[in-house]
């Protein structure tokens, strides 16, 4: 890149570019800029063509930046753009640009142009208003373009093009400073959301190659080691790796992936590696399809939300009515466009719109993905809250605490055997016995037919020819017919006091039990007693754990209402019944067995490291685990609910109050649509901030 050093301080440096960076490529310098270590902080003035820098003033330093600029070329600028497929928010020293243009030009054809050419260029730029004004009219509306339209044009009726000039430099300046609050808080929550690696080891026969991540193609291979980031959705072909998802599915321990598994987007190979068929290119993966949520606010949007973008649209015509009559009574043009000067519409929808985005914003970095505002809202009025036990209120990883062998098996055979079934379902319980046989080094061979996985019971298959069943008590007992004899239950109640029992059986007698201890979460009596602070007043456990074990787990939670031995519908049954009863109602859950009931709840959370079909069917995600997350997420929403309501009434205050002072005469039409568009501004980037939470 040619470039001439302008000025130069210790650690500081300004460079003359040899012409100005066009808009599309400015991300990408910027990316070029900061992959230099030595750049700690980099400014680009794209108009001007100039950057100032500030770096590394270590020994050598100064001369490693200038020797990254000097390599700044066309081929490194289109490989960053590779990576800026989505367009992030306008920075602030563009905005500044954008408004010392529309200023400075307006003044300078004021100063400098003779009269009837600077009215000639007046008359021209009208045209964007008025062709705005007509296409809403056209369509059957009475809008805010329709409003600006004739405020302008009253200005020309009363041939003062100089008036209709300043007003649409005003109207401009409004719009450019409602677009940038707008793309950067949109920006924010894509950011948020999203980072993908830009490049990819594609592997061509016997040798690799880098190449763009973008340019990946279904089918191709791709070759992902120790420390590399997966770039798209793809099936593993070859070799084996812990895979850290956190990223997407919030699951805080790396899991294995192996020839046939699937890795997604977003996700890092955290030790081994392996060979990935590529499913879907960059712009088709899991994780950057999260970015719709930002285009799907508008389609769920909370219920206030709704009613102050309804209310804002029904005002318009009432200002056109308020405009005739002043028109009518006055006889006054001036007095007349000040009642189409301001507007509530504008204002309405983009304080709102901001509040909801910084939310969103907020809640992916803080690890919620909240599907719309509406969710927000949902859980701000909520008043009874349903948790799941198992990987909710207890660690998603339980431990094997006893194996209690029956009728001549020994304690290995059971669990080897109990291993040998649990592995091809991926329940945290499963999880726990397949890890205790492999902590113990019981290796198995499968002498088992294909195995049945039945929801909520329990795992049966045929071991030579007999039935094999594992699960609960519930399911083996009941479900399966299998005989238990007092003394059996004696000495299981006793084994497994406290432990959440899983049986196994063959052929209709139980062979064995195992003890599975399911530790409750840290923090999770804390929660639960500060959601009840927070008005949730009623905390409820529902389980498909025995009364028991289900009590042992709500006294330690801090939880006074629980039902055990519960299957899928019973649960999905129970919040109908409590949404009947008039009750607003979240529920919390993690498990394939919950989905019916998350996707029935007023507001559906599903936590991090659960089932795929939980999350997909949930309104929020948790990527993390605990129920402080929960608590935060509460603080937030009643933080929205109270941004819409209180900016509300202050848009109504505000420009009722420049609406009366316009008609008034107390100030002139220019004045007030200044004012409307500060207030405007001032009140969307207060709703940007920071929710306490």
């Amino acid at each position: 890149m040619k470039y001439q050093i302008a000025n130069e301080l210790p650690g500081r440096l300004r460079v003359k570019l040899a012409g100005p960076v066009p808009p599309a490529d400015l991300d990408a310098l910027y990316r070029v800029l900061g992959s230099c270590p030595d750049i700690a902080k980099s400014t680009v003035y794209p108009r001007i063509g100039s950057v100032a820098l500030t770096y590394n003033a270590a020994p050598g330093g100064r001369a490693r930046v200038l020797e990254h600029l000097a390599g700044i070329d066309a081929a490194a600028i289109a490989k960053a753009k590779q990576g800026c497929g989505l367009e992030l928010a306008p920075r602030s020293h563009s905005l500044l640009m954008d408004l010392a243009s529309l200023v400075g030009f307006h003044f300078m054809r004021r100063w400098f142009l003779p009269a009837p050419l600077a009215a000639a260029w007046t008359v021209f730029s009208y045209r964007k208003f008025l062709f705005a004004g007509l296409k809403s009219l056209a369509a059957g509306r009475l809008d805010v373009p329709v409003l600006d339209a004739a405020a302008i044009g009253i200005s020309f009726a009363k041939r003062d093009p100089r008036t209709a000039g300043l007003t649409m430099l005003l109207l401009n300046v409004g719009e450019a400073l409602e677009e940038y609050t707008r793309s950067r808080s949109e920006g924010a929550l894509i950011n948020a959301l999203l980072d993908l690696p830009e490049t990819a080891q594609l592997v061509e026969g016997d040798t690799e190659v880098q190449v763009p991540s973008s340019s990946l193609r279904a089918g191709q291979l791709i070759a992902v080691r120790t420390g590399m980031p997966v770039c798209v959705d793809g099936t593993v072909v070859r070799g084996c790796a812990m895979v850290n998802q956190a990223a997407l599915t919030g699951e805080p321990l790396a899991v294995e992936r192996t020839v046939g598994d699937d890795v997604f987007a977003g996700t890092a190979v955290e030790d081994g590696e392996i060979i990935v068929e590529v499913k879907a290119n960059e712009g088709q993966t899991k994780l950057r399809t999260i970015v719709n949520l930002v285009e799907q606010t508008e389609s769920y949007k909370s219920r206030t939300q709704s009613r102050m973008e309804r209310l804002a649209d029904r005002i318009v015509p009432w200002n056109f009515l308020l405009a005739g009559i002043v028109a009518l009574t006055t006889r006054s043009l001036v007095k007349t466009s000040a009642a189409l000067m301001v507007d509530y519409s504008c204002a309405l929808k983009l304080t709102g719109s901001i509040a909801v985005l910084s939310a969103m914003s907020q809640s992916a970095q803080a690890g919620f993905t909240v599907k719309g505002s509406q969710h927000f809202e949902s859980m701000a009025q909520a008043d009874v809250i349903v948790f799941d036990k198992t990987g909710t209120l207890t660690e998603a990883a339980p431990q094997v605490a006893r194996v209690l062998s029956l009728d001549g098996w020994d304690d290995d055979e059971v669990l080897r055997f109990a291993a040998c079934l649990e592995e091809h379902f991926p329940h945290p319980v499963a999880r726990a016995v397949v890890r205790a046989a492999a902590e113990k080094g019981l290796e198995h061979r499968e002498r088992h037919a294909e195995v049945e996985y039945i929801v909520a019971h329990g795992i049966a298959s045929s071991l030579d020819g007999k039935r094999v069943v594992i699960g609960s008590e519930h399911f083996v007992v009941e479900d399966e017919q299998v005989e238990i004899s007092e003394a059996q239950k004696d000495l299981i109640a006793r084994e497994t006091e406290g432990l959440s029992p899983l049986y196994l059986a063959v052929d209709g007698r139980l062979m064995g039990v195992i003890g599975v201890q399911d530790p409750l979460k840290a923090g999770v009596p804390e929660a639960i007693a500060e959601l009840r602070r927070l008005g949730l007043s009623r905390v409820i456990m529902l389980t498909g754990d025995n009364e028991r074990t289900a009590a042992r787990i709500a006294a330690r939670a801090g939880v006074s209402e629980f039902h055990a031995n519960l299957l899928p519908e019973d649960k999905y049954a129970f919040v109908e019944k409590l949404k009947a009863e008039g009750a607003h109602v979240v529920m919390v859950g993690d498990g394939v067995n919950d989905a019916p009931a998350l996707a029935l709840a007023d507001v559906g959370i599903a936590m991090g490291q659960g089932t795929a079909v939980a999350k997909e069917v949930a309104d929020i995600t948790l990527t993390g685990g605990q129920l402080g997350s929960i608590v935060a997420l509460r603080r937030m929403s009643e933080g929205l609910m109270g941004r819409l309501n209180g900016s509300f009434k202050e848009v109504m205050v505000i420009n009722s109050t420049l609406l009366a002072a316009g008609i008034g005469g107390i100030i002139s039409p220019q004045v007030s649509s200044l004012l409307h568009n500060a207030s405007t501004v001032a009140l969307s980037m207060r709703n940007g901030k920071r929710y306490d939470a």
